[in-house]
């Protein structure tokens, strides 16, 4: 196995994500690597298209908010600095992939819930980020 010296890890903030930091730090510490997080906010106008006439402004800072508040937990949990933290707006996995390309990332670490049926078919950011991906890519299955 190839010694890593940057690892992404891709969060949704979800009560989950701390199984994915877990394995990623763990991974990171083993091979004294740099810990990066990244969460990414889709923008409520390509969640719900951008066809409808209403102003999502006031809740796409709510979330923002909420997620700067989530992701600094986490890396005061970790001890990570702020400039390990990454808070992207975009589709999550051509942002995950860029930061990846940004920072030589030779690891990226996701979360996979394991789908199957319908959800396989439409794909998942984990696959999205797998077929993607200019480095190596660890699913972290999570959830039941």
């Amino acid at each position: 196995m190839q010694n890593y010296q940057r690892v992404v890890t891709a969060i949704d903030l979800s009560e989950e994500s701390a199984a994915v930091v877990d394995r990623a730090n763990n991974i990171a510490a083993r091979n004294s690597a740099e810990l990066h997080l990244v969460h990414v906010i889709e923008p409520l106008s390509l969640a719900y298209g951008g066809d409808i006439p209403m102003d999502f402004s006031g809740v796409q800072d709510q979330l923002q908010e909420q997620a700067e508040k989530q992701l600094r937990q986490f890396g005061e949990r970790y001890t990570l600095p702020s400039d390990r933290l990454h808070l992207l707006i975009g589709r999550p996995e051509s942002q995950i992939h860029q930061l990846a390309d940004d920072i030589s990332a030779d690891l990226i670490v996701v979360g996979s819930h394991g789908r199957q049926g319908l959800a396989l078919i439409l794909g998942s950011t984990a696959n999205g980020v797998l077929h993607g991906a200019h480095c190596d890519v660890l699913a972290v299955r999570v959830g039941q």
